[in-house]
Order: C-alpha cells, then sequence, then structure tokens
C-alpha cells in the first residue's frame, strides 16, 4: 500500500489528506502549531463553500457588500444584489483546524511535529525518509522520529522545508502585515457585513491595505513586496491613520505577519515530490487570494496520486505527479497572468490607483469581477462590454492624475459626526499593536516626501524607485 507524507496542516494539505485518505492511501499530515492563526484576509469566495462542503460554523461573517477607497478616499461600494451569494469572512486557525480534523477523521494520520530533515535519495528519487519532532506528548521539546514514505506532498508554506530539499528553485515573495483590532460595538456594527480596500502609497506601494470582519474584531493589514519589508511596520501604520477614524477606541489583540509567494516556483515537482499552495507559490497577484487555490491544488495533485496509483496499489512515478501540474497551469495560468497585469498597470502609482477604483464603480466591471472571484471562472464580455471597458480604462488612465491627492487624509467615520470622531481621538486612539521607531510617516520618507503623513504627491512624473513592487 501506497505511503504518502502531506508536510504542513493548512488548506492545500489537509484537502489533499482527506482526497488520500478517502482513497484507502496510508497518510501521515505534519503540522507544528494546530493552534497556528495566519496572517490572512480570511476571505473564501462562494464557490469553495460549496465546493469543499464547508459548514457555516467556520465562517465569521457573510460579505455581501465591498467598499474600494482610492488614495483621495473616493469611496466606490460594490454590492451583491442575490442574498444567497456571499464572500465568506473566516478566522484562519477555525478553518484550518476545521479541515485538518476532517481528514484525520477519514483516517488520516495527524501528527503534531515539526519536519527537520528529508532524506530523498539518490538524485532526489528516493527512497524517503522524514526525521520530525514529535510533540503530541505535549513536551516542550517533543521527542525526535523518522518515517519511512513512498511520496511527499509539500503544504508547507512559503519557507517549505520539502521545497528546498527537491531543489524547487526561488520565487519572490510578498510580506503581509496584519493586526486584529478589537472594536466599540457602533463601530463593529458598521462591518457586520462589508469590507474594506484601501489603496495608496501611505498604505502599500504595489498592493493594497484591508479592513475586514471577523467574529468579533477586524483583521486590519497590508502587504509588500519582500525588497520593501522595512517598510511593512510604516504602511500598517498608514491603514491606521486612514481608516482610524473607522477604528476609533479599537484595541489590538493579535499582530501577525506571514511571508506570501508571487508566483509558482520554477519545480513544482521533483521525483515522488510535489509542491501544492503556498509551498507551490500559488497565491494571486492584485488580489492576494490563495486560501481557495491553496486548497484546489492539495486536492488536484491528490486526485492525480490516487488515479496514478490505482488507489494506492502503485507508487507513482514523477511522470505521473506532473500530470497534476499540467492540468493546473492549464485551468489557472491565464488567470495568474491577467491579475499580474492588472497589477503592474493599477498599483504602479496613486494616478493609476485612482484610475483603478473609479473603474469599479461601473456595474459591468462589478459583475464581471464578481463572477470570477466567486465562481473562479473566466467571465467572457460581449464586443459592447470589451469597447465600453477599453474607453473607460483609458478615460479613467487619463483622469488618474488630476484626481490623485497631494496628501492622505483619514476617511471620514460612517457612524459618527466628524465633531464627534475627533473628540474621540484626541482622547485615545488605538491601543496595542505596532510600535513604530522615527518619522511614523516612513514609507513616505523613504519616497522622497519630507512632509506629513502621505504627502506624496502622485501626480507627479517623478519615479518611485524604493517603494515600487516592480
Amino acid at each position: 500500500m501506497l505511503r504518502v507524507a502531506v508536510v504542513g496542516g493548512g488548506p492545500s494539505g489537509s484537502c489533499a489528506a482527506e482526497i488520500l485518505a478517502k482513497a484507502g492511501i496510508e497518510t501521515w499530515i505534519f503540522e507544528r502549531k494546530l493552534d497556528n492563526a495566519k496572517p490572512c484576509g480570511g476571505a473564501i469566495p462562494l464557490c469553495m463553500v460549496e465546493e469543499f462542503d464547508l459548514p457555516e460554523s467556520i465562517i465569521d461573517r457573510k460579505v455581501r457588500n465591498m467598499k474600494m477607497i482610492s488614495p483621495s478616499n473616493r469611496e466606490v461600494d460594490i454590492n451583491l444584489d442575490n442574498q444567497d451569494e456571499y464572500i465568506g469572512m473566516c478566522r484562519r486557525e477555525v478553518m484550518d483546524a476545521y479541515l485538518r480534523e476532517r481528514a484525520a477523521g477519514l483516517g488520516a494520520n495527524l501528527v503534531n511535529g515539526l519536519v527537520t530533515k528529508i532524506d530523498t535519495g539518490t538524485k532526489r528519487q528516493g527512497p524517503y525518509t522524514l526525521h520530525y519532532t514529535d510533540y503530541s506528548a505535549g513536551e516542550a521539546t517533543g521527542v525526535a522520529k523518522e518515517l519511512a514514505v513512498d511520496l511527499i506532498i509539500g503544504a508547507d508554506g512559503a519557507n517549505s522545508r520539502v521545497a528546498k530539499a527537491m531543489d524547487a528553485g526561488d520565487y519572490n515573495v510578498a510580506i503581509a502585515f496584519q493586526e486584529r483590532i478589537k472594536l466599540p460595538p457602533e463601530e463593529m456594527k458598521y462591518y457586520e457585513s462589508l469590507a474594506e480596500m484601501y489603496v495608496g502609497t501611505d498604505v502599500s506601494p504595489d498592493f493594497y491595505a484591508w479592513v475586514f470582519p471577523k467574529y468579533d474584531h477586524v483583521a486590519v493589514g497590508t502587504g509588500t513586496m519582500q525588497q520593501n519589508q522595512s517598510l511593512i511596520k510604516g504602511l500598517q501604520e498608514g491603514i491606521r491613520e486612514r481608516a482610524k477614524k473607522r477604528l476609533l477606541n479599537g484595541e489590538v489583540i493579535k499582530v501577525e505577519a506571514h511571508p506570501i509567494p508571487e508566483h509558482p516556483r520554477p519545480r513544482r515537482v521533483v521525483g515522488r515530490m510535489a509542491l501544492v499552495g503556498d509551498a507551490a507559490g500559488y497565491v494571486t497577484k492584485s488580489s492576494g487570494e490563495g486560501i481557495y487555490f491553496a486548497a484546489k491544488s492539495g486536492r488536484m495533485c491528490a486526485e492525480q496520486i490516487v488515479a496514478a496509483s490505482k488507489q494506492g496499489q502503485t507508487i507513482p512515478t514523477e511522470a505521473d505527479l506532473k500530470v497534476y501540474i499540467k492540468k493546473w497551469d492549464r485551468k489557472y495560468g491565464a488567470t495568474y497572468k491577467v491579475l499580474e497585469l492588472l497589477q503592474n498597470i493599477f498599483y504602479r502609482n496613486d494616478a493609476a490607483r485612482e484610475a483603478f477604483v473609479e473603474m469599479c464603480d461601473d456595474k459591468d466591471v462589478q459583475r464581471l469581477t464578481f463572477d470570477s472571484y466567486l465562481y473562479k471562472r473566466v467571465v467572457m464580455m460581449n464586443p459592447w462590454q470589451q469597447l465600453k471597458l477599453t474607453f473607460l480604462t483609458l478615460g479613467s488612465v487619463l483622469r488618474g492624475n488630476a484626481l490623485a491627492p497631494a496628501s492622505y487624509k483619514p476617511v471620514d467615520s460612517a457612524v459618527r459626526s466628524d465633531e464627534e470622531a475627533n473628540a474621540m481621538l484626541a482622547v485615545r486612539s488605538i491601543t496595542g499593536g505596532i510600535k513604530v521607531r522615527g518619522d511614523r510617516n516612513r514609507a513616505a520618507a523613504a519616497n522622497g516626501i519630507a512632509s506629513a503623513p502621505g504627502s506624496a504627491d502622485p501626480s507627479s512624473s517623478k519615479p518611485e524607485p524604493v517603494l515600487s513592487g516592480r
């Protein structure tokens, strides 16, 4: 009987282990932090709820309203009119635990352990032996153990040990930083079914910042490419500054940071080792979405193993495993390229970001975007929509230079008067969380701007060499 080790117990690893266990294949799933809470917006598309049979109990909020907020604080509302449609907001520690336990319930051996070394045999073709520290007994030091297997699935994230063992090659990574913030009842009610996305050089030079609702708090975070890692706390302060009138009297209850891959690794299958999820590099540009693609890649990889092994009766070859890669690239390759193009066009400066938000005010753009996101399908435009979108893009880009602000300001409170909000801020702002040394507007300073927070002049033609993501 085939023996498979799945290293990593997030969505990709758990969904792979579930398929393998269902087929009766001997499966081990390794996860060191069973209560791990990955810094992640936690948004999942509707199709994932249905396709992966996720219960409502793991979904904190059903978001049907989204606000896109431009550098000049133009707010565009994007609403789902169909009450059967929504974006699910989850806490990763809740969702991941559910998926792991489901796989274990089907027969996968769940090991609370850390894989420290992998013997891969001659030219990485096997035999494979995992050396790991088992923490199942609750001891702080753990117990050193070994496990021999026929095949390994690397689902262990951006810093994957499996990827290193198989010499999968490097990739660019982004840095995600997030604070979980408890809010007063009035502010929390505002975010009951609403998520916000902010764009601007003050919150990220090459990505976006977010305020996403969870069970009893909001997740407030940002991301940027690794070369801008030194700016990340300044960028996080940027989103706190811009959203502070909507985060009044907030209390930070958790601070999180994590690397996120920006494109697939050069090699995702070597010998009888395969990568899935973040380890493979399956996070989309522009949107930064990775949960659905992680779960889907784990499932597709495992389904290929089950088919090629005849339900675990034979050992698949490297060529067998590479069929999973071919199917993945054929199904999702175009999606990744389109989103990379959008990021390069619309996240390059504040004028382009203004154009992007303005375009999101168009109902056709909203419907196409939501259909693509919610159902993970390519939505074709009719000739009239294509022509309209072309002129809309050109017009928005031309207006973007005039719309881009000379400075950044906090957005107004949505539930209090400006006088009341300012009075509350005079007494207390957000407590806890990050502490930024030196000039709190570090991001703007690095962009050659010496004045108040976000005082960049994005309409100028000067390049942004320090902050530009590419």
